[in-house]
């Protein structure tokens, strides 16, 4: 999720209990395996652990599945100068940074299988070596990964190996879709709109009425408050500045429907008359 907000929100039975098993699981040293769909939060469940876990390195983040299969390994481990053409100078990788913090590896479901053998010896030994050495770099660092994907099934497929999961899989939180705590969206919605106020964005907060906070609660949202962020960002635009009604919540699957454009393009065109 982008700066819209750095705690996770809601009042409902299903982040309250997240939130109990970060109380829980923060103070230790376990490795923390955040699941949930793309859009739920889980780096927010990260930023949270590490900041209840009273460590007192940093937060450093990785995603697994944005970094090339081939640049990965010394994204995560570093390289020595010289271990291949451009290795100009030694290079600290993702686990020494963390020293002393907290490694997030988001997306590991994602990891390719011949990395995740490294991966598994530097968890078990907490020893790593850099691309092109040989030496053995201690390291102390609180892991917590996540991923959408369903691991169990990519074991059986051969993708994952079941040993590195068994070593992620110590403390699992498990992150509720959208669809599963709409009772926390006209909170989530307050919070969205408070953080883009706060950056300038907003001059004044619109107001949405009952019949669009129901179109909220109404929609599935399979993108999560991702894809909610998304479109109150797209209403936000759309409003006529002092009320966001049904018609200016358009959602990602509808952008190309007629209907959808021409109101894009009418309120467009209102506010290029009145600036």
């Amino acid at each position: 999720m982008s700066a819209a907000k750095n705690e996770l929100v809601g009042q409902s039975a299903a982040m309250r209990d997240v939130r109990r098993l970060i109380e829980i699981a923060a103070p230790a040293k376990t490795t923390v395996l955040v699941l949930g769909d793309t859009g739920t939060g889980k780096e927010l469940v990260a930023r949270s652990v590490h900041a209840q876990s009273g460590r007192k390195g940093e937060l450093v983040s990785i995603n697994c599945s944005a970094i090339p299969a081939d640049l990965l390994e010394s994204e995560l481990f570093g390289y020595e100068k010289g271990a291949f053409t451009g290795a100009e100078k030694t290079r600290h990788g993702r686990f020494e940074m963390a020293s002393g913090g907290t490694l997030f590896l988001d997306e590991i479901g994602d990891m390719p299988l011949p990395l995740q053998a490294k991966l598994l010896r530097a968890i078990e030994s907490k020893h790593i070596q850099r691309v092109g050495g040989g030496k053995d770099i201690p390291i102390d660092l609180r892991l917590v990964c996540a991923t959408h994907q369903n691991i169990e099934a990519d074991i059986d497929a051969g993708k994952f190996r079941a040993d590195l999961f068994y070593r992620i899989n110590v403390f699992p939180i498990k992150l509720p879709t959208l669809a599963e705590r709409s009772v926390d969206i006209p909170q989530i919605i307050a919070t969205l709109c408070s953080a883009i106020k706060a950056q300038g964005e907003l001059l004044g907060m619109p107001e949405f009425d009952d019949s669009a906070l129901q179109e909220f609660s109404r929609y599935p949202w399979p993108g999560n408050v991702r894809e909610l962020e998304n479109v109150i960002q797209r209403a936000l635009v759309l409003c006529d500045g002092k009320v966001i009604r049904p018609e200016d919540i358009i959602i990602d699957n509808q952008l190309h429907d007629t209907g959808a454009q021409a109101h894009i393009q009418n309120m467009l065109e209102k506010q290029a008359m009145t600036g």
